[in-house]
């Protein structure tokens, strides 16, 4: 029999940050992280390109919070006493510097997820945490004072068992043999796919665009705006996966399959667009209309629009028709797409879904259920949009764990 004073669960960056943040609030405590895998900060390693986007330049905790579909209201008081400027001091005082990219994304400076993992690692090894890997846990017991794990390998005991295990299904069925209820995984943080010729071959085109989910009766259900990116299978950027995030538990039920109307103009209605393609029409009259992309369109999306709306390449503006203009400034405002499917964007890998939030306590981060056990990270039913979140979600929740330890 093992026995440790904190066992955690779940080798990854919940686990990690757990672990380290532990092992410094609670000096001489033996800690075991238990490793299902062969590898440690699987997840960190893929992050962002394998470039780990750590957290978000958002140092306002009431405006981190509006970035997670789930967990919103529960994560504000955790975010007051740990979030972003925490993190970057955390990683600064192990030496690691972080930078700032132009959408507020946080990498290490030296654009490597390795910098983030060394780190974990070697702060693992100089406090005396064990890391035990091909420990897959097959049961979670009470017994009397202490907690009874045991894995593939061997007995554990504990006073403190932390739950970092992300979105792992067979570790949610454990739990709920402890009456936890889980919140049933849907995926979120997908791209569509999408086959229509108006951006086929396009790949590669990105443009700012205002996206809405529409109903059966062609009502508004969802929409989101940003950055839109097309690709070879359909369509992705911050807009689509920002959609895909706050509609995870919409959009399951419909099988990935549903209308999306597109504004490439973002900003622009459909009645203003007339109006300046009316302009448009007497200014550049004797211009080709394919030839020069209006709205700062990028000029292969533009052409395709301009030949989808029936006008010629060799049309100038003065011979199209009123008709013409009115089908240009409904595919430019009002174009709808059938999404048949998702894909999983890069090998990022989000679940919505998880213990349900009810049954925790946010200032400690325990469950309400039982004592002694904690949770941090995935495992919970939070989940994020793209851009450093979940990471952050990590931090706090495994920072806020190890003072309650």
């Amino acid at each position: 029999m093992n026995t440790a004073d904190i066992l955690i669960l779940g080798g990854g960056a919940a686990g990690f940050f757990t672990a380290i943040n532990a092992a410094e609030a609670n000096p001489g405590s033996r800690i075991i992280i238990l490793e299902r895998g062969k590898e440690v900060l699987t997840k960190v390693k893929v992050s962002g390109g394998g470039r780990c986007n750590v957290t978000h330049a958002e140092f306002d905790p009431k405006e981190l919070t509006m970035h997670y579909p789930r967990g919103e209201k529960e994560l504000l008081g955790p975010f007051h006493h740990f979030m972003t400027g925490d993190t970057i001091a955390w990683f600064a005082e192990r030496g690691i510097a972080l930078k700032t990219e132009s959408d507020g994304r946080m990498f290490p400076e030296s654009d490597s997820s390795q910098t983030i993992i060394d780190c974990f690692l070697s702060e693992a090894d100089r406090l005396g945490i064990s890391v035990l890997r091909n420990h897959s846990v097959k049961s979670i017991q009470k017994k009397s004072e202490a907690w009874l794990v045991v894995t593939t390998e061997g007995n554990f005991t504990a006073q403190k068992v932390v739950v970092a295990t992300g979105s792992n299904t067979k570790m949610w069925k454990l739990l709920e043999n402890l009456n936890h209820s889980i919140v049933a995984p849907v995926p979120s943080l997908f791209t569509f796919n999408i086959k229509d010729i108006r951006i086929d071959g396009l790949q590669g085109v990105a443009t700012p665009a205002h996206i809405s989910v529409l109903g059966e009766q062609h009502e508004i259900i969802l929409e989101s705006e940003g950055p839109l990116l097309i690709t070879h299978w359909g369509m992705s950027g911050p807009a689509v996966l920002k959609l895909s995030a706050w509609g995870a538990r919409l959009l399951a039920p419909m099988n990935y399959a549903f209308t999306i109307q597109v504004n490439w103009l973002a900003g622009l209605s459909f009645e203003t667009t007339m109006e300046d393609l009316k302009s448009l029409k007497k200014s550049l009259n004797k211009k080709l209309v394919a030839s020069h992309a209006q709205f700062e369109l990028p000029k292969r999306l533009w052409q395709r629009l301009v030949e989808t709306s029936g006008i010629l390449e060799a049309h100038t503006w003065a011979e199209i028709t009123g008709e013409q203009l009115t089908e240009l400034a409904r595919q430019l405002t009002l174009g709808t797409f059938e999404v048949n499917g998702k894909s999983t964007f890069k090998e990022e890998f989000v679940t919505a879904g998880g213990i349900d939030l009810k049954e925790v306590n946010f200032k400690t981060f325990e469950s309400r259920l039982h004592e002694g056990l904690f949770f941090a990270g995935e495992v919970l039913n939070i989940d994020a949009i793209t851009g450093g979140f979940n990471f952050q979600n990590a931090w706090t929740g495994g920072y806020i764990v190890a003072r309650s330890l």
